[in-house]
């Protein structure tokens, strides 16, 4: 089993990558919302950037309703139904590092 330090290091990288990809996709929703801004320059091109790879073969999938565009809702659902059951209160891998603390303390 892995260290309590190596847990608790990934616990808080996973735990930051899932919240950023998050945000990023709350991001690419309020961006839906003006179709006028452009996603090829500015900060808009960085969300789209790191966002499109998923959005576009999820897009293949569920066609827009009403012509609005609901991957990034579906999304920002999906990684916070991951964030919360890897690293939640009660997540995989909080209960992994909390049991590798209390073998280490005794």
């Amino acid at each position: 089993m892995a260290s309590p330090g190596t847990l608790s290091l990934l616990h808080l990288f996973l735990g930051l990558v899932l919240a950023a990809w998050t945000l990023l996709f709350l991001a690419r929703l309020v961006l839906t919302w003006y179709p006028q801004v452009d996603l090829q320059q500015g900060p808009p091109r960085w969300v789209a950037l790191l966002t499109e790879p998923v959005l576009a073969p999820t897009r293949a999938v569920i066609q827009p309703i009403g012509g609005v565009d609901v991957t990034p809702v579906i999304w920002v659902g999906l990684v916070s139904l991951g964030r919360e059951l890897l690293v939640g209160q009660q997540g995989l891998l909080t209960q992994v590092l909390r049991n590798a603390q209390q073998l280490a303390l005794g």
